[in-house]
């Protein structure tokens, strides 16, 4: 059974000549919305002010699951509703809304991985609940992005911590940092950041008593624990990355770097926005200074060298001398005995 958005289920229904089907209709309606207990869908459902008993309504339940509606109590939001991807409605996609579900799928298969794998199934499923006929063969558009390449230990981790993210459930895990070192873990996850090619979980690490970046790959023998969490209220991931060129490094403390990119590579610099707080000044010669707040000026600098001699660190005074090292470090290591 389908309908548009805006257009009701009891269009063409008389309630006083087919009062029951009435209110089947107006069930639907409220399980679809996804927001109703049991006492509110009595409520949102009555005739003329008046709600179904609880045996009634209980009774039009039963007859929705035999006619084949998915319905379900989800516990966890204490509501009525239907399973994950399924509705009474169609959604009505213009051609730019549609471009934009075949940019998603692009950007998916550039990922590749278990994540490209989901975002073709939603936007397969998207055009699926709409009225467009069909997703075009190819895209237009083409997105260089690092894919992200889990082995199956990583896909497993992956699975089990959005799975425990989502329900607010601790996880404990073997994790070998970078030195090699392995040591159990006990992390609530907060949330998820792709990064050059890798996954990362950003969580409060019980041991620690601190936020931390866990590498998905780098974890082993995950379990989901019995114990739940709650979420420090004012927790955003995006952010707890946008400080950081990479989006793994994080902390109180930040700095501000300036950095002047020559003429020819203004606009990609501009373009470039690798952190989220930045002031950009043009210059009369059509260079560009921009000021980053960062968390990490080793990332920075790592970054900047990426430009090669068209791009310049100028301040502070303490990094570019760190800089100036750094460059003297590889002007030797290619010069060699020369």
């Amino acid at each position: 059974m389908r309908y548009s958005p805006g257009v009701s289920l009891e269009r063409g229904i008389e309630p006083a000549g087919e009062p029951k089907v009435v209110l089947l209709m107006r069930l639907l309606n409220a399980i679809d919305e996804g927001r109703h207990g049991f006492e509110a869908l009595k409520t949102h459902i009555s005739l003329e002010g008046k709600p179904p008993s609880t045996r009634s309504l209980r009774r039009y339940l039963s007859i929705l699951a035999a006619a084949g509606f998915p319905w379900f109590f989800d516990r966890q939001r204490n509501v009525y509703r239907f399973a994950d991807g399924y509705s009474l409605k169609r959604l009505e996609l213009s051609r730019d809304e549609l471009f934009g579900v075949v940019a998603l799928r692009a950007l998916g298969s550039s990922l590749g991985g278990s994540l490209g794998a989901t975002i073709s199934g939603a936007t397969e499923k998207l055009v699926g609940s709409s009225r467009a006929s069909a997703l075009p063969a190819r895209s237009s558009l083409a997105f260089r992005v690092p894919s992200v390449t889990l082995d199956a230990r990583g896909e497993r981790a992956f699975s089990l911590f959005t799975a425990a993210e989502r329900d607010r459930r601790t996880v404990r895990f073997l994790y070998e940092d970078k030195e090699g070192r392995r040591e159990r873990r006990v992390v609530d996850p907060y949330g998820f950041i792709v990064s050059g090619g890798r996954v990362y979980c950003v969580g409060y690490d019980h041991s620690r008593k601190a936020e931390r970046v866990f590498a998905l790959d780098n974890v082993d023998e995950p379990e989901m624990l019995a114990r739940t969490f709650l979420r420090r209220p004012d927790f955003d991931v995006h952010a707890f990355a946008g400080a950081s060129i990479s989006g793994l490094v994080s902390g109180e403390a930040r700095f501000d770097a300036r950095v002047r990119f020559d003429a020819r590579i203004s606009k990609a610099a501009i373009a470039a926005r690798v952190v989220h707080t930045r002031d950009v000044q043009r210059q009369p010669d059509g260079s560009v200074e921009i000021t980053y707040h960062i968390a990490d000026p080793q990332e920075l600098m790592r970054w900047v060298l990426g430009w090669g001699a068209q791009a310049e660190l100028l301040a502070p005074a303490e990094l570019r001398r760190q800089m100036e090292e750094l460059a003297r470090s590889i002007a030797q290591r290619y010069l060699g005995d020369a």
